[in-house]
């Protein structure tokens, strides 16, 4: 009969200790691509967007979306409620509005980080704590435990930019995207959604 004498509790407190050495960062990180963090922050804490000018200039439909209206034979028009057009003539007594113009543009509030750590942080919790028992029977290190929460993170935080329905695009938002999710339109910004493990 051999007996081995290991004792994997030095491995363990090695382990443990390396907990303390790692933190977990989520979200859309402006190094990445600063335009989409610039995005992520306005749906996640709403934003009012005013005009340099006069107006901002709205397109209303696909083939004008990304256009200069100063591509197209368009006149100003104002209807009676006070809503400002840039208009097209499409000859023959038909009109075909092109872009509105708006003194201002108010984005609403469409948390999806925040509002998943709410309602995802009992499970987290949970999750880290399974985890934990995969790392003392010496399954996992305690990188790949950060690792493994922040890929769990990252795609609690894609479901619900997937699942967000309200407060719903606009009208016009919706038929130039052709979607009413207001935060998917190409899915780059869920697309952008990663972890970081860093080391202290």
């Amino acid at each position: 009969m051999i007996i081995k004498d290991e004792n994997s509790i030095p491995k363990l407190l090695e382990q443990l200790n390396d907990l303390s050495r790692y933190s977990l960062e989520i979200g859309v990180f402006g190094e990445d691509d600063s335009f989409i963090a610039m995005l992520a922050n306005v749906h996640e804490f709403g934003c009012t967007i005013k005009p340099k000018g006069r107006y901002l200039v709205i397109p209303l439909g696909k083939k004008y979306r990304g256009k200069n209206p100063r591509d197209f034979d368009l006149f100003f028009m104002k209807t009676k409620e006070g809503h400002a057009f840039l208009v097209r003539n499409k000859g023959k007594d038909q009109l075909e509005f092109a872009y509105m113009l708006a003194e201002q543009v108010v984005i609403p509030e469409r948390s999806f980080i925040r509002s998943t750590f709410d309602q995802q942080e009992k499970s987290w919790s949970e999750y880290v704590v399974k985890l934990l028992g995969q790392l003392i029977n010496g399954r996992i290190t305690a990188k790949e435990l950060f690792e493994k929460l922040g890929i769990r993170i990252q795609k609690d935080i894609q479901k619900t930019m997937r699942e967000l329905s309200d407060p719903p695009n606009s009208p016009i938002t919706t038929q130039n995207k052709g979607s009413s999710n207001p935060l998917i339109d190409t899915g780059r910004l869920r697309q952008s959604v990663t972890y970081k493990v860093v080391s202290q």
